[in-house]
């Protein structure tokens, strides 16, 4: 007789982990970084992969698996079949939840079908089942084209709202630091910064040493935080610490954020253990703490811990994580096209624009509350000759960000925020009424852009020139 599937890779102990803390990659590059930190032995952590790849689950070494949906051939880079084979498998889920876990990291690689559409559902389970949810996550290298990532931030738009901390980090960093590597050597470091991320923050937790960092802890820096940033560096020799932090502050992993608008950091110390001479001394421990104080003096809820390991011989490594960003802080996701992410929709045909509207949803129902989700069809063209509506002013609340350095320049007063300039319409920034300005442009006159040609002392010459003579914001 044949076993189903699904019997086969969910293992009989799922469900009674004594683990606290459970890593879940779903979607191929998700269950990649799972496997690779499965294969690190991250110290008291247990591993879940999820996907709809049959293929890819087999091919793993990770024992617990999900396979989400019933038909284990992918989801196209659809992300609403992704969503939908979760929504299909929630019971598999909350079981896998139904333990131990008080924390959960979910990793994905944003921008495919699996991760993009199935990391909120699970995000979501975890949440209303009251685990510290973390979101590690990647968006795509630039050349693997604008739908791509169009999917991804949509996708992490999406996840936002049911982590607790979200951490992001960018794939095009692999090509700028590793850049010399061989295509696979460098596929399988974007792998490696994944695991680096979960195991910094999971082993703040997991390790004993002189100063620990325990649970609750690390829940009072990153429940319901917003966006996190993290960095690890590790040095030896004579200026090992003052190297250590310098790595941890320059570590691809922070996102070139301005740290000293963090609202919560946690800083680990990791050194061999206290019995050893290379133990980290008293006056390396006040140039670390030094070092981090001048970057983030102001955070809310600030935590440190020094934890031992034996095989770190004279080598001490720092890992920082800072919370309380916001999401558009990150450049590539406030600026990249220029997306508007409340008037993009995810459907059946992949990622749709302005030029759609709500036609049909998909509801999925966690602990008897259906969850809603719109996906689109095509508007109706509107007439080249017919007249458009007047357009309403409509008042532009404000909103608070943290800064960001990377971004780009204007030209701005003292004092001026450049996100807030950015999101106001131009017409608001320059106290113009738009009622007047459609009043004057309904006026008759020539139309803009149509030159013609004169002659003045025997010259030609062109005038009403729109490239010369108007001005566009």
């Amino acid at each position: 007789m044949e076993i189903p599937f699904n019997d086969i890779f969910i293992p009989e102990n799922l469900g009674t982990s004594k683990s606290i803390i459970k890593v879940i990659g779903v979607g191929g590059g998700g269950c990649n970084a799972v496997s690779e930190m499965h294969r690190q032995k991250i110290q008291d952590v247990e591993f879940l992969i999820t996907n709809t790849d049959r293929q890819s689950l087999e091919t793993s070494s990770v024992p617990d698996k999900i396979r989400l949906g019933n038909k284990g051939l992918g989801a196209g880079c659809n992300p609403e079949e992704g969503r939908r084979a979760a929504a299909e498998s929630l019971e598999k889920i909350k079981k896998a939840l139904s333990d131990a876990t008080e924390m959960v990291f979910i990793t994905a690689g944003m921008g495919g079908g699996t991760g993009t559409g199935a990391a909120p559902v699970i995000a979501q389970i975890a949440k209303e089942m009251g685990k510290l949810t973390i979101g590690v996550v990647t968006i795509p290298f630039r050349d693997e084209g604008k739908s791509f990532m169009k999917r991804a931030i949509l996708g992490i738009k999406e996840l936002q709202k049911y982590v607790d901390s979200l951490l992001i980090i960018d794939n095009q960093k692999i090509y700028e630091i590793f850049g010399e590597l061989t295509l696979r050597e460098g596929l399988h470091k974007a792998d490696e910064v994944l695991s680096t991320a979960v195991k910094g923050i999971a082993e703040i937790i997991t390790r004993t040493g002189f100063m620990n960092v325990d649970f609750a802890d690390v829940k009072m820096v990153m429940q319901n935080s917003g966006m996190a940033i993290m960095g690890t560096g590790t040095a030896s020799g004579p200026d090992r610490a003052a190297k250590a932090v310098e790595m941890a502050f320059e570590s691809p992993l922070l996102n070139d954020c301005d740290l000293s608008t963090a609202k919560g950091v946690l800083v680990n110390i990791t050194t061999t253990i206290d019995t050893d001479p290379d133990c980290i001394k008293m006056s390396e421990m006040k140039q670390i703490m030094e070092y981090v104080n001048n970057y983030t003096g102001n955070a809310d809820a600030f935590k440190r811990g020094v934890v031992y390991d034996p095989e770190m011989g004279d080598k001490i490594s720092v890992t920082i994580v800072a919370t309380g960003f916001h999401v558009n802080n990150l450049p590539q996701i406030d600026f990249e096209e220029q997306i508007d992410p409340d008037r993009i929709m995810l459907g059946d045909s992949g990622l749709y624009g302005s030029g759609y509207v709500p036609e049909k949803t998909s509801k999925i129902e966690i602990d008897g509350i259906q969850q809603q989700y719109s996906y689109g069809t095509t508007q109706e063209p509107q007439d080249a000759g017919q007249e458009s509506k007047e357009e309403q002013v409509v008042q532009v609340p404000q909103q608070t960000y943290t800064k960001c350095v990377g971004k780009p320049a204007l030209i701005l007063e003292p004092g001026d925020d450049i996100v807030k300039l950015e999101t106001v319409p131009a017409y608001l920034r320059r106290n113009r009424n738009l009622q007047e300005q459609i009043a004057v442009q309904t006026q008759p006159q020539q139309q803009a852009g149509s030159m013609k040609v004169e002659t003045i002392d025997g010259q030609h010459h062109l005038s009403n020139n729109s490239y010369l003579h108007q001005t566009q914001d």
